[in-house]
């Protein structure tokens, strides 16, 4: 028997044929597996772009991150399930249908595992863009995400395939609270310096004081702790749990713009509006010179009371961070030191007067001295 040309052999066909291989279950779930497939493309299309417009449109940037991991799990729902329609029109066993229904729980299984991993991993990008000290610990981070979220589908996946996942929750429970118990030190690190990364209280380059005493310029804020590089060049390490439960200053917010205070004791004869007048000039002159020193601020003097040997008073001066403000100061005291014994303002140093009651004798080293008020010798 010869072989038929295929456009003979459809030529041959009779219109009966033809309306038979139309109404046909495999012309008809083409047909529909086509259509559906087409329609909801079309629409996810059209939705997915409506919904970019709307987020370039805000100003919160998570929502484009949301929106571009949406794109690949719907795809392939709309797939998987225009594959359902296909086999459930056609007269297949029972077994096929179960293949189809196992199929489908994967798809929602998969696309849940893709969207969530897309949008952890757009978060992580722009929080390492946004904060330079998350970059470390990126890594760590994605990869216990990726973990976590494949566990997570794994378990959708087996529940909606009838397999019972009970004695696997109480494994990962008993499992999770060993490792929990074991790394107890080390995850409450971990926590702590997401909860630095996140409020930001400190960043690499910035001045900061512990209450324990231990101050220098932020290194790096790592996934476990924290380095500091002091001023005598040292690198004090800091668990970030530590960190995260003290007081701590920050030198450099919410500017880095400080007030430097000098103590000054003048002799209480002193002329106090000349003082005033003198301790402002040298303030202003130091703050124009100084390396650091900030020109458009107005130094201040107060008095602010009464000490052993003179009148205490403040100079308040004005720099531009903490390296310029000792600087800053040494220049101060040096021009006013100068300019005190110019003017002849006296800084005096402190003194103590022995007073004696009357008709006694101090006896030792003590017999030398005079006494406050004389006694019955020196009054004769």
């Amino acid at each position: 028997m010869q072989d038929v040309p295929m456009a003979e052999a459809i030529q041959n066909l009779s219109p009966a044929a033809i309306a038979e291989m139309w109404r046909s279950a495999w012309t008809t779930g083409l047909i529909a597996l086509v259509a559906w497939v087409t329609i909801f493309l079309v629409a996810h299309t059209f939705v997915l772009r409506l919904l970019r417009r709307i987020a370039a449109r805000t100003s919160w940037t998570w929502d484009d991150v949301v929106v571009a991991a949406i794109a690949w799990p719907t795809r392939l729902l709309i797939l998987t399930s225009g594959l359902t329609v296909f086999e459930r029109i056609l007269p297949l066993g029972p077994e096929w249908d179960r293949a189809c229904d196992i199929m489908l729980a994967l798809a929602f299984a998969l696309a849940f595992v893709l969207f969530v991993d897309r949008v952890v991993s757009g978060f992580l990008d722009r929080m390492a863009r946004t904060h330079p000290a998350f970059s470390g610990a990126r890594g760590l981070v994605q990869g216990a995400v990726h973990g976590v979220v494949i566990g997570i589908g794994l378990l959708i996946f087996l529940d909606s395939v009838g397999i019972s996942i009970a004695p696997i929750l109480a494994s990962l429970g008993v499992g999770s609270l060993a490792v929990a118990l074991a790394l107890q030190d080390t995850l409450a690190n971990v926590f702590a310096g997401f909860h630095l990364i996140a409020d930001r209280p400190l960043e690499a380059g910035q001045f900061i004081r512990l209450q324990s005493g231990e101050e220098g310029h932020v290194v790096l804020v790592g996934w476990r702790s924290t380095r500091l590089r002091t001023q005598q060049n040292n690198l004090v390490v800091v668990p970030n749990s530590k960190l995260a439960g003290t007081v701590l200053t920050n030198f450099d917010l919410p500017t880095s713009h400080m007030a430097v205070h000098v103590e000054l004791v003048v002799g209480m004869g002193s002329d106090l509006d000349r003082v005033e007048r003198v301790t402002l000039e040298v303030a202003r002159e130091a703050q124009r010179s100084a390396p650091g020193g900030q020109t458009d601020a107005e130094p201040q003097v107060r008095f602010t009371g009464f000490g052993d040997s003179g009148l205490r008073l403040t100079a308040i001066l004005n720099a531009e961070n903490l390296k310029a403000s000792n600087d800053l100061k040494s220049e101060f005291v040096k021009r006013l030191t100068d300019r005190f014994r110019r003017e002849g303002i006296a800084i005096p140093y402190p003194t103590r007067t022995l007073d004696f009651p009357p008709g006694t004798q101090p006896a030792g080293p003590q017999a030398g001295f005079t006494a406050g008020r004389p006694g019955p010798e020196a009054r004769s």
